[in-house]
This record gives C-alpha cells, structure tokens and sequence, in this order.
C-alpha cells in the first residue's frame, strides 16, 4: 500500500527515516529533531494577523556542518534571515505603538502581537533545545541568542502596549467623569430653574392668567414672530450661560 502522507520535507532531503515520521500533516509545533548526527529545526514563518495555519520552516544541519532549508536559501545564512523576518515584524509594531493615539490602535496592535509573542517564546525554545542538543554546534549559539532578543523585544512591547492601553482607557475614563459632571451641574441648575417656575406656570394654567399689553391690536403674524424670535434669543442666551457655568466649576 502506498504512503499517502503528505511529504512536508523535500523529497531530495536524504534525512534519517525517523525525521519524516515523526511530521504529520501539519507542520505541529516548533522543534528540533537530532538523530545520527543530523539536526532538523521545525519552525513557524512570524504569524500574520489572523492567520490560523502556520506556515512551516524546516532547516537541516547534516553531520558534516552543512546546512539546508526547505525553501529560500541555504547555509546558517537563511537560519539568520528566518530570525531577522520576526526582527523586522516586531519593528513594524513597534513604529505602530509609537504612533498609536488610541485604544483601538492599541489593540490593533495587540490582535497581531499574541501570535508573535506565542512563535517567539517557541522559536527559542526550540534553537535553546538544539543548542543543549548539540554543543559541539557552535553557529548555533547566535542563533539561540538572537532568538532570546527576539522573545525579550516581543515581551517589552506587549508590555508599552498594555501600559499605553491602560493609560488610554483611564483618560477616557477620566474624561466621562468629567463630562458627567458637567452634566450633572447643568441639569441641577435646571432643575431649580424648573423648581422655581413651576408654581407660576401651573397656577397661569389653571387660572388662565392673561394680562391686556396691547400686542393683540397688532396684525398677526408679526407680533407672535417677534415674541418667538425674542424668546428664542433669550433661551440662546441662557443656554450659552449655563454652559459656561458648567464648564468652569470642572
């Protein structure tokens, strides 16, 4: 019966049988692999944002020093340009927390900072399991430390955007306490306003108070235009006032 695993290392690859099947079909967490003196590291390309699916890296240090990737390169190099991949995504978030403004772009930044921070820790941890692997293996201590570079910048600046987050969320606290004190000065002011009048406007209701002044020999509908006009700029006034008034007792 033929094997209908799918081939996630290169068919080309003469790596010991073990290798192939420890793989699934997924490429599964960062690893390192070692056996009979070959050395396989599974990795994750930096996670995009929303990216379910990891896309895999593979690199194999053959027994005598060569090195091989599974796409893009060859040599201890292309180990190096994997790191500087995440170098300059981290870079990338860095210049948008230090332009972010608000809670949203903090959490924007977030939303694609979690997955990088979860493939950093395991990034390293795979190259400081193949540096205590294999000791004699000496390119690989750069590695292992640009590695921990990585996971350390990753962490700091999940930390500035949890500090810049906070900070955003208790200003716009702030600011709604503020503004709902002012409110709470106008609507008082209102109220005794109101408190005031009421006794006045019901009794006028009830009794029907209407005092002969003259504007009703005047043809309609200028004098009920003037007084409307009249009354509106008084009520302007008065609003612009209690504003105000708010406004400085914050």
């Amino acid at each position: 019966m033929s094997d209908t695993k799918p081939r996630l290392l290169p068919a080309t690859w003469d790596v010991p049988q073990t290798f192939r099947d420890r793989l699934g079909k997924t490429v599964g967490r960062q690893r390192m692999m070692f056996a009979d003196g070959h050395l396989l590291l599974v990795l994750h390309a930096p996670p995009e944002r929303d990216q379910d699916e990891r896309s895999g890296r593979f690199f194999w240090r053959m027994p005598d020093g060569t090195w091989a990737r599974n796409k893009h390169g060859s040599g201890i190099g292309s180990l190096i340009k994997h790191l500087d991949e995440y170098d300059a995504c981290l870079d990338r978030l860095e210049e948008q927390e230090q332009k972010a403004t608000s809670a949203k772009d903090y959490f924007e930044i977030n939303d694609h900072l979690a997955p990088l921070i979860r493939a950093s820790n395991n990034l390293h941890s795979a190259l400081h399991d193949a540096r205590k692997q294999c000791p004699d293996f000496r390119e690989l201590i750069d590695a292992r430390d640009h590695a921990y570079n990585i996971e350390r910048t990753a962490e700091l600046l999940s930390s500035g955007c949890k500090n810049g987050l906070d900070y955003q969320m208790a200003r716009q606290a702030e600011e709604q306490a503020r503004s709902g004190h002012r409110m709470a000065i106008a609507s008082h002011r209102l109220n005794r306003l109101a408190a005031f009048f009421l006794p006045l406007a019901t009794l006028s209701g009830l009794f029907g108070v209407n005092l002969q002044n003259g504007l009703e020999q005047i043809d309609a509908p200028y004098a009920f235009l003037s007084v409307t006009a009249i009354a509106l700029l008084i009520g302007g006034i008065f609003a612009a006032s209690l504003g105000n008034g708010a406004h400085q007792q914050s």
